[in-house]
């Protein structure tokens, strides 16, 4: 995402998790937008699952008038392959939240279906604002998600936009945590104080079989609890 606009621990016990190697044995997605269809082509569903990926972020929208023109036919042939969708709003904070936030739950209808995981809203630039009126601007946006949509949302950002534009505020402990970091290191740097990080995007420039060209690659760590039930997968797909 970070300057392609596309979205972004367990410490359940940092300490617990921070042995595990690079959590290479948790599931698994890339985060995809418009630029993952260059030329148009699509992207195959299936050969992303038959790989091992587990689930995929999918940008929604952005701003006040900008849908993903790919954004239907990914969710629905995502959801055909049996992978967990994740949607998420690449936010303008220059502009009010409240619209925003009914433009992303009206275009997504919702995340609470099966193989939904929870809305996404993914900041990484302040639109200008100071650090006290972007938070405020967050938790606005945060809220009117959460009574549209039911499910509390994730957030997507990067430590240090979050250290400097949001102040390395740490107001936002209730949402889960998707960090964008990309330095080879065992565990990501979490801004805020946050307790935990849920998902870890790790990459821009992962290879991934059925989509063209780099993508980002995250993985989940567990924060949440077992994924098939945070991703509402139970009685789908199984215990796989």
């Amino acid at each position: 995402m970070l300057q392609k606009a596309a979205v972004g621990g367990v410490l359940v016990c940092a300490a617990g998790f921070a042995g595990t190697p690079a959590a290479t044995a948790q599931p698994t997605g890339p985060d995809v937008s418009s630029w993952q269809h260059d030329a148009g082509r699509p992207i195959d569903w299936f050969a992303v699952r038959a790989a091992g990926h587990r689930f995929a972020m999918v940008k929604a929208t952005e701003g006040l008038n900008y849908l993903n023109p790919y954004f239907v036919q990914d969710s629905l042939h995502m959801r055909v392959a049996g992978m967990a969708r994740g949607t998420y709003h690449y936010a303008h904070p220059n502009l009010p939240p409240e619209p925003q936030a009914a433009l992303y739950a009206a275009v997504v209808l919702g995340q609470n279906g099966p193989l939904d995981l929870p809305p996404v809203l993914d900041i990484e630039h302040s639109g200008g604002l100071p650090p006290a009126a972007l938070i405020d601007w967050t938790h606005r946006y945060l809220n009117t998600v959460q009574a549209l949509t039911g499910r509390v949302p994730i957030i997507y950002t990067y430590p240090t936009f979050w250290k400097t534009a949001m102040a390395d505020s740490d107001q936002f402990h209730r949402y889960p945590l998707w960090i964008a970091d990309y330095r080879d290191r065992p565990q990501p740097e979490v801004p805020g104080r946050w307790p935990a990080w849920t998902f870890w995007q790790q990459t821009d420039s992962g290879s991934i079989p059925g989509i063209h060209g780099a993508t980002d690659v995250n993985v989940y760590s567990g924060a949440q609890g077992d994924f098939n039930r945070f991703a509402r997968m139970g009685g789908l797909t199984g215990s796989g």
